[in-house]
């Protein structure tokens, strides 16, 4: 079969398959992050508003890490397919689209000159992101005129100021990081980089002044590539596509700013459900403690027990209560908003969680799990012990899971893998902090000191943004249960969690 190509487009008929404007438009926005989520959430936002003739645009895509989809990408011309699954009115309903506003991707790594254009087109109004919970950071480091910067937030300062240079006009910045008002820590850590690179006081007001940077809050389920049905797929399509992309039909955009900023995202004028607002806050608390906490504080101890996807975890007698017991007795109370809309939204996630078309894999989850434990769980255990002064017990055994799922060996191209009863898996986060934790993992089995352990790795401010073993009995708590999960295996342990 021929792979997806534009030249294809004018002849493709398969039915059931809707395609994208094939109109060439000028590149209205850049994205950092090619990956599943964005391809499957802002990618289809602009290409719907295309096809309503709200955003006439295109997006250029940035690969901000030396590995990624970008050549994929351009070997498709920056198209691919996604397809949207789930239930709706009690039926099973599917749709499929090819996307067609991408006009590419760059790599930061080797094609900075391309990347320095793009950001100095005229054309240009808006600039995308997802680097995940750790990707809007601070670290210093030396302006590098020419080259690439290191952190996304350097990278977008100098490219910034090279637009600046230019003479082109502010852009709007719309990060779709989940952290906590991550327009403003992302305009926070520009700024830091301006000072630190003396890049003037003009620039500095350009900035602040000429530029926008809006809060963000998105939700939607995306699974990515479906792999075991890739190749049923483009039998049925009638091309190769190496960049399937699946997630559900549900989706909400939040954002909060002023809505002078409107017109540059038609999204909701496109019949999409965006929503602009003041205060995104009880839209955050409300998805980032219940659906994102639901994932984080139970995927890594279902995996290491042997699941493999979301639907098959949450459909599971054990760990189904162990999730609802997360959602429905820890979680609940510390999200403040009245409890039938908050008993709503935690049954809609357990739908949604247990929607048989999703193939939601628990690996691609684990991503980054000491900073997604941080922004998703942390909060909800805190609050729990502040209102009934004790600790919330799944929250807390979810920090046992991660410690556990952490274990692994380092192999020859400095990646690490960990190992479960069916196999190895890979462990994917900040190098320096796997491997700190496995440096603790060795004097832990020289001298079986599990207190010693947890408290090394809770006292890391930089990985928790606190100091954990100032949190009474935590470090006590996780200690026993990663104890438990040693000696017993993780099944048992949660059976005898679920049981105290």
């Amino acid at each position: 079969m021929e792979r997806l190509n534009r030249a294809m487009l004018e002849s493709l008929q398969t039915p059931g398959l809707e395609i994208g404007p094939r109109r060439e438009l000028p590149v209205k926005a850049m994205q950092f992050g090619e990956g599943n989520f964005l391809r499957a959430f802002i990618d289809w936002m602009i290409d719907k508003s295309n096809e309503a003739g709200k955003f006439n645009g295109m997006v250029q895509l940035i690969q901000p890490l030396p590995q990624g989809t970008a050549d994929l990408i351009n070997r498709q011309e920056g198209l691919y397919t996604l397809i949207l699954r789930g239930m709706e009115n009690g039926k099973a309903a599917e749709y499929k689209r090819v996307i067609t506003c991408v006009k590419g991707c760059l790599k930061t790594s080797d094609e900075w000159e391309k990347v320095v254009e793009c950001a100095c087109l005229p054309t240009l109004e808006v600039v995308f992101s997802n680097t995940t919970e750790a990707g809007i950071e601070y670290k210093p480091e030396p302006y590098t005129p020419g080259q690439s910067q290191k952190t996304f937030p350097a990278k977008v300062t100098s490219l910034l100021f090279e637009r600046f240079q230019a003479g082109r006009k502010g852009l709007l910045f719309v990060p779709c990081e989940l952290i906590d008002r991550n327009g403003g820590k992302l305009r926070e850590c520009i700024l830091r980089y301006a000072a630190d690179w003396k890049l003037g006081d003009t620039f500095v007001s350009y900035v602040e002044n000429e530029c926008a940077f809006v809060n963000t809050l998105v939700d939607r389920i995306v699974a990515g590539y479906p792999r075991a049905e890739a190749a049923d797929y483009c039998a049925k399509l009638g091309y190769e596509d190496d960049l399937l992309d699946c997630g559900e039909i549900f989706h909400l955009f939040v954002v909060e700013g002023d809505e002078k900023f409107r017109a540059k995202l038609p999204f909701a004028e496109a019949g999409l459900n965006l929503i602009w607002t003041r205060n995104q806050a009880p839209y955050r608390s409300r998805k980032v403690r219940f659906l994102n906490g639901g994932h984080t504080s139970s995927v890594l101890a279902a995996y290491l027990a042997g699941f493999d996807f979301v639907d098959q975890m949450t459909s599971d007698p054990l760990f189904g209560r162990y999730l609802r017991t997360a959602l429905f007795e820890e979680v609940f109370p510390t999200v403040q908003l009245p409890d039938d809309e908050k008993r709503a939204f935690a049954e809609s996630i357990i739908d949604r969680f247990l929607n048989p078309f999703a193939n939601h894999q628990l690996i691609s989850i684990s991503l980054n799990s000491i900073s997604k434990w941080q922004v998703r769980v942390l909060p909800s255990l805190l609050d729990y012990l502040k209102i009934t002064g004790r600790l919330p017990k799944v929250l807390t055994f979810s920090l046992a899971a991660l410690l556990a799922f952490y274990r692994g060996t380092e192999t020859a191209d400095g990646k690490w893998e960990g190992k479960r009863e069916k196999g190895s898996y890979p462990i994917s986060d900040d190098p320096e902090k796997i491997r700190f934790i496995n440096e603790c993992y060795a004097k832990l089995d020289a001298d079986g000191d599990t207190s010693a352990f947890v408290r090394n790795i809770l006292g890391r401010n930089d990985f928790w943004g606190q100091d954990l073993t100032a949190v009474p009995g935590l470090a006590d708590a996780v200690s026993d249960d990663l104890a438990a999960i040693r000696r017993e295996g993780v099944v048992p342990a949660v059976e005898q969690l679920l049981e105290a």
